[in-house]
């Protein structure tokens, strides 16, 4: 009896680290680097479009500020406004253009989750994951503040 009571607590101790190291995911994040990258891309963009202005913000999957830059003859508050809808793609994992598109097509009890539902924050994805997000405000309209994170969310990079 007492040989099976050790073979059971050994199992039992076995089984534990094993599904503890079961619970354990590797992930992959966005850098400083990387960053800067997006928002270059996104920049240059911007400049190609004869954008008038914006600010480029760029958040981790959790919706925390990595980087921001405001163009030259940007307003001030357009830097919060790209943060914002930044923020409001990572934290919903969806373009906000969905989200502001569900308040005009008649859902607007969304306006009380407390997020910036305005077109201009897309998701960064890696490997089909969202890794981060980048908003944009300031440019000559929604549309283009759209056009300019998307650019910056096609950003490739090396693995």
């Amino acid at each position: 009896m007492n040989a099976f009571i050790k073979l059971v607590t050994i199992s039992l101790i076995a089984g534990l680290s094993f599904s503890a190291q079961a619970q354990v995911a590797t992930t992959k994040v966005l850098t400083l680097d990387a960053a800067k990258k997006i928002a270059a891309t996104a920049r240059q963009f911007a400049v190609t479009a004869k954008a008038p202005g914006g600010s480029i913000a760029i958040v981790d999957a959790g919706g925390e500020l990595i980087y921001l830059e405001r163009l030259d003859n940007t307003f001030a508050a357009s830097a919060l406004i790209a943060y914002d809808k930044a923020h409001t793609s990572a934290m919903f994992k969806t373009p906000s253009r969905k989200l502001e598109e569900s308040i005009v097509g008649g859902r607007t009890p969304l306006i009380t989750v407390g997020y910036t539902m305005l077109i201009g924050g897309v998701p960064i994805t890696l490997d089909g994951v969202v890794v981060g997000a980048i908003g944009v405000s300031g440019s000559a309209s929604a549309q283009q503040d759209e056009e300019i994170a998307l650019a910056g969310a096609k950003t490739t990079f090396n693995q």
